[in-house]
């Protein structure tokens, strides 16, 4: 068993959204590992930033990628920082993983800077919200079968943009 297709991206590129359509579109069922975690911890993300920290966060992600590549067969989502994992981007590299970018303002603005974004809280959330894309946007590109830049998108395009990457008839 395997995932038809992994999304990954920044936080507001619209991962979740996006792979819920796309499931929808090609009748296969979605998995979005954030909820897998959720589930399983029993508590929000968040809140295991906060009580746990975001190393045993991203310890408990890493498992939680692993065992949805395994037992998933549709569109499967992925945190946006799950591509920090050495081992996860090792695990991608057998799978048709699709990058959803987006740039600083756009993300920003469908983000709205949420509490709920452990990673966006802060003195200075855009300039974290910069770092965060600079830090992360060569592993995207690096575990990405394609990219489909989401800027200016409903997510009914980007889905249809994405389709046409993943059978080789365009992409952006």
């Amino acid at each position: 068993m395997s995932p038809r297709a992994v999304v990954v991206g920044p936080p507001g590129a619209g991962k979740t959204t996006v792979g819920e359509l796309l499931a929808a579109e090609l009748g296969l069922p979605f998995r979005d590992v954030d909820a897998d975690i959720v589930r399983t911890v029993g508590k929000p993300i968040s809140d295991i930033f906060t009580q746990d920290g975001e190393q045993e966060f991203r310890r408990i992600e890493e498992q939680a990628v692993l065992a949805a590549l395994a037992e998933h067969d549709g569109v499967l989502a992925l945190g946006g920082g799950a591509v920090l994992s050495a081992a996860t981007r090792l695990l991608l590299a057998d799978h048709p993983v699709v990058y959803l970018s987006v740039c600083m303002a756009e993300g920003v603005r469908r983000t709205g800077l949420a509490a709920n974004r452990p990673l966006l809280v802060g003195v200075n959330p855009r300039a974290t919200f910069k770092a965060l894309l600079d830090a992360r946007v060569p592993l995207y590109q690096e575990v990405a079968t394609v990219e489909v830049d989401t800027d200016g998108r409903e997510p009914d395009e980007v889905v249809r943009a994405v389709i046409e990457a993943l059978t080789g008839q365009g992409g952006q």
